[in-house]
């Protein structure tokens, strides 16, 4: 991982590393803190690129994302 803590942050999952680059470009453009991520081990993935942002903002990220039609295998808490 980088080094960073994911305590606190929330993690989505995506079945491509395209769809990632665009969750992130939509998020950001909405004012979002987010950065795109190593998948934790901890979490199953198809892409090794996960995007993470702040756990309390959940339910924002969802909406966003299905409101720019962005395909995710899920959201998930970050593990500690």
């Amino acid at each position: 991982m980088s080094g960073k803590s994911l305590k606190g942050q929330g993690i989505v999952l995506f079945h491509n590393s395209s769809s990632a680059m665009r969750s992130e470009a939509v998020l950001k453009k909405a004012g979002m803190k987010v950065r795109l991520v190593p998948t934790p081990r901890d979490l199953s993935s198809d892409c090794g690129v996960s995007l993470s942002f702040p756990w309390e903002l959940k339910e924002e990220v969802v909406s966003l994302l299905e409101k720019a039609r962005v395909a995710t295998q899920g959201v998930f808490e970050a593990p500690e």
